[in-house]
């Protein structure tokens, strides 16, 4: 397999190949204007810069740690401006980082509940089913 350099750039296959994002996805990207559209070869290929490779794996660093696709947009946008600072960049993540501790929050609770759920049912053979009985179960009633 040939070497890419940074001079001739990266074909959409390469990009995916490199970076682990598929290559509809990097289409998209483009699309959403999230990736800035490729130069093109004379036959129509897509011919990517370095730059642009660095800048998905940026993007596929962020999906992975949970960003949403507008909250990478920002960061993009940090990344792109003149005088960004890393403050400014600190607040995006610890707000990203209050998101993700509100859903593992959430999750503990789910889990608690399955728990509770599957530990009442006995695995029985006999129609009548502890965990069917709790989904059907009227959650406002349990209040009053």
């Amino acid at each position: 397999m040939a070497v890419i350099t940074k001079m001739r750039g990266y074909p959409i296959g390469k990009m995916s190949l490199h970076t682990g994002v598929n290559i509809e996805t990097i289409r998209y990207y483009e699309r959403i204007s999230l990736m800035p559209k490729p130069d093109r070869m004379p036959n129509g290929y897509r011919q990517y810069s370095h730059d642009q490779l660095k800048r998905l794996a940026f993007i596929k660093r962020s999906r992975e740690l949970g960003f949403s696709i507008d909250e990478i947009r920002g960061l993009l946008g940090m990344v792109d401006q003149q005088g960004v600072t890393c403050g400014d960049v600190h607040q995006v993540t610890v707000e990203h980082l209050t998101s993700v501790q509100d859903k593992i929050a959430s999750l503990r609770k789910l889990e608690t509940a399955l728990i509770g759920m599957a530990s009442e049912c006995e695995c029985g053979d006999v129609p009548d089913c502890p965990i069917i009985e709790t989904l059907f179960d009227d959650p406002s009633s349990a209040s009053a």
